[in-house]
């Protein structure tokens, strides 16, 4: 970072400290990103790592721009940031209550080219959870973004994939699968109250909606459109 020097010496803090506190958010990206499966990190918990021993403004977001930075140039990882999307049907109220803090979180990808990401690095023993995903997000995207839950299960259960089953012999227990795609936010949860009671819906969260994934999802569906009329034109 240029003139790093200068830009922590605002805080008070020599350059020990200063590295010492941009490893441990980089450790706690790196363990906690492969601990959990992938699932966003909360702002609020890297914020933590700094303030519990410092209390100088602005120290948190300068430690973790610089842990951004390294990740980057030694790891080869893009921290990225996302932004916490509320479902469609909460209010503006809604979400202006929702703090800054709650609404931030962190996710590792890969800067490596995909071929060589694919060869090197992708664990075979883990793809077919890459495979459920895009499945799942190609299914709610279909279906303009949002779907009922029951809707959702019965395009599953065409899959071979019920509620019901504990022990798939690849993808485990169906609905813990599912709720993790919750937990990672490619999926959220919103229950709506109408007249014929309570739904549950599934809507595509913010890293569905992200770009890459959402240009692919895009670009799959356009695929299988294509085949499609391939074989009625035959």
């Amino acid at each position: 970072m240029a003139n790093g020097i200068e830009d922590f010496s605002q805080f008070g803090i020599s350059k020990e400290e200063k590295d010492k506190l941009v490893g441990e958010v980089i450790r706690h990206m790196l363990f906690k990103t492969h601990q959990n499966s992938g699932c966003p990190i909360k702002r609020d918990e890297l914020t933590q790592l700094v303030t519990k021993n410092y209390h100088q403004r602005n120290l948190p977001t300068f430690v973790i721009n610089e842990a951004k930075d390294k990740l980057s140039t030694v790891f080869g990882y893009e921290m990225k940031e996302l932004k916490r999307s509320l479902p469609s049907s909460k209010t503006q109220t809604q979400l202006s209550q929702q703090s800054a803090a709650d609404s931030k979180s962190y996710i590792l990808i890969s800067q490596l080219p995909p071929d060589v990401y694919e060869k090197y690095v992708v664990d075979v023993k883990t793809t077919h959870l890459s495979g459920f995903t895009f499945a799942i997000i190609s299914i709610v995207y279909l279906a303009g973004g949002k779907i009922p839950e029951e809707s959702l299960w019965s395009q599953m259960r065409r899959m071979g994939l019920s509620e019901n089953e504990a022990s798939h012999p690849v993808l485990g227990n169906i609905k813990q699968a599912l709720e993790l795609l919750v937990q990672q936010r490619f999926l959220q949860k919103d229950k709506v109250s109408g007249p014929e009671g309570t739904t549950t819906y599934f809507e595509l969260a913010e890293r569905a909606r992200d770009g890459p994934i959402s240009d692919k999802v895009k670009e799959y569906i356009s695929q299988i459109v294509k085949d499609n009329i391939s074989v009625g034109a035959a």
